[in-house]
């Protein structure tokens, strides 16, 4: 579809769903928003039906009712939801998403990653892998996404291009390796990687010159991939730009002990990002699987943030990150797809099984067994507190948080039109027809509801979404 502008202010009446706090969601029913043609929320009124919202509302700030489109949300199965943000996809491997066979993290980035990644130094390979896997990602509600995209140059610009133009909110990161790459995939020199660098940040300046939209994010893609000097001066840049920086950690345990082999004189992993200046409030840091205490410490006070990929963990068996931990010590978490690591495009699918995981920690046989009681109980993460990572959440760890996440005055509409569809009353033996996989039957509470959306549902229920008040997303195969 194309990129629809707004050419008009608008009122969206209906049910409204958005997290409140970390484990508590805000439910508005027969409720308004008003959001103008910059895509900034300006009014929310509760017990609001639509002639009140056009006379009353919009009224109020001198809108004409033919400079005012409305959509509504229909009664009991549909409702507004912000959009989800992922903290952590790598656009470039999109073609081998469920591909993995039996590998682990660093044969799988040899045998799958690194020749995928390579080939898309063909821009007409590139055009049609990022064009489906944005369009795959904004069907999912996916409104916000920070990127990996590839070595190169001019396929990266294109991915910045192409979420510029569809309309997607995205990081995009330029990917830093000078050492310990396949010679076919690898930067010639520090010299190269900052160079590449910078060029890639010029072109995201030349099409949003303020970043509104589409961002640069310096991306060393972890340590092992890049020399002492390298991520020196991707430190040295972040402090001349400020701009945000994203990389992996302590995903896998042989890539652990890689790390030690390679920077024999760093105390961890987090330690060799940290003595390189690159653990401060501007980084992402994907994964957090096996972090000491000390080093969860260390990230803590440097105020980096975790990008948790559940799917991904559990598809490279690369062990469960310890989500609750990591949040009790002050730390911002988020949810990553971390496509391909991770099967599938969905942040609703890496919420569900953030949930699953987090359970799997204190199952027998489990990481925390044997823990205290007191951390068990605490370990398992709720329904709503999964919904938050997965919206709030993530915008705080992208530095977002004072522009989406929530449905507040002031924030932009970044939103998505769940439809969750109804088991009719009367049904036909003979009715072959789902057009969702989540079942509502009617008797069924709010909470209820949306915990049977979290764990059945997907894409089908995506309706519309819109990003900056803009409507970017339509759903057309089913209904």
């Amino acid at each position: 579809m194309t990129l629809s502008r707004v050419k008009k202010n608008q009122v969206f009446l209906g049910t409204f769903i958005h997290p409140r706090r970390f484990g508590e969601l805000e439910i508005l029913h027969n409720a308004a928003i008003c959001v103008d043609t910059s895509g900034t929320i300006v009014a929310i009124q509760p017990d609001c039906n639509q002639q009140k919202a056009v006379e009353t509302l919009s009224g109020g700030f001198g809108w004409s009712l033919e400079d005012v489109a409305i959509t509504v949300s229909r009664d009991a199965r549909q409702f507004f939801f912000p959009g989800f943000i992922d903290t952590h996809i790598h656009a470039s491997q999109y073609p081998n998403i469920g591909v993995f066979g039996k590998s682990t993290l660093l044969d799988w980035l040899n045998k799958y990653t690194f020749p995928m990644e390579a080939s898309l130094s063909s821009l007409p390979k590139a055009r049609r892998v990022y064009t489906r896997c944005i369009r795959r990602t904004l069907s999912h509600g996916t409104t916000t996404a920070a990127y990996y995209a590839t070595r190169d140059v001019d396929a990266t610009n294109l991915l910045a291009d192409l979420c510029h133009s569809m309309g997607q909110r995205a990081f995009i990161g330029r990917v830093c390796m000078d050492h310990l790459g396949p010679d076919y995939y690898i930067d010639e020199s520090p010299s190269y990687t900052l160079a590449a660098a910078r060029d890639s940040i010029e072109h995201i300046r030349s099409i949003d010159r303020n970043f509104d939209l589409v961002s640069p994010i310096l991306t060393p893609r972890f340590a092992p991939a890049c020399s002492s000097e390298a991520m020196s001066g991707l430190s040295e840049l972040q402090k001349q730009t400020q701009l945000p920086m994203q990389t992996h950690i302590s995903e896998n345990v042989n890539e652990i002990e890689l790390v030690k082999e390679l920077f024999p004189h760093s105390k961890s992993y987090a330690d060799v990002y940290d003595a390189h200046s690159l653990l401060n409030e501007k980084m992402v840091l994907a994964h957090a699987i096996h972090l000491t205490e000390e080093e969860a410490d260390l990230i803590a006070e440097r105020k980096a943030k975790i990008a948790h990929c559940p799917c991904s963990n559990s598809s490279l068996t690369s062990g469960v990150a310890r989500v609750r931990w990591l949040l009790n010590k002050g730390i911002q978490v988020g949810l990553g797809t971390d496509m391909s690591g991770g099967y599938s495009p969905s942040i609703l699918e890496a919420a569900r099984q953030a949930k699953l995981a987090s359970n799997h920690l204190i199952a027998p046989g489990g990481l925390l067994q044997d823990a205290p009681q007191k951390e068990r109980d605490e370990a398992s993460l709720s329904v709503e507190e999964v919904l938050y990572l997965a919206t709030k959440g993530g915008a705080e760890v992208l530095g977002l948080a004072d522009k989406v996440g929530v449905f507040e005055i002031g924030k932009q509409w970044d939103a998505q039109l769940i439809d969750l569809g109804t088991v009719p009353a009367e049904l036909d033996e003979h009715d072959y027809v789902f057009p969702s996989n989540v079942d509502i039957f009617g008797w069924e509470s709010w909470d209820e509801r949306i915990a049977k959306w979290v764990f059945n549902g997907d894409d089908r229920n995506t309706k519309k979404v819109w990003v900056q008040g803009r409507l970017v997303h339509v759903q057309s195969n089913h209904g």
